[in-house]
């Protein structure tokens, strides 16, 4: 995955706010998912097509975090969401 990839949202998910915190139900599957802190702040940065770029510069200026570490996160959480079928990932 590189900076310039692009994140579209491709599945809608039931989301509910608590707290800060967002639980996603996934109907089709009967699974649900708990997002907090970061996680939850990718989730609300690519409810619009965006790069992973984008969503590292505006969690920079969330978080006090290095590039590497930052891309890091943002892959991994990109990662799961698109294997479960949430997000189309292009370069």
């Amino acid at each position: 995955m590189r900076e310039s990839t692009k994140i579209k949202l491709v599945k809608n998910l039931d989301v509910t706010d608590l707290a800060g915190d967002k639980v996603m139900v996934d109907f089709e599957s009967g699974k649900y998912f708990m997002l907090k802190g970061t996680a939850a702040d990718i989730w609300n940065l690519i409810q619009s097509d965006t790069t992973v770029e984008n969503v590292k510069i505006e969690l920079q200026k969330i978080y006090d975090v290095d590039d590497d570490t930052c891309i890091s996160g943002i892959e991994t959480f990109l990662d799961q969401l698109n294997s479960n079928g949430f997000v189309a990932l292009s370069e």
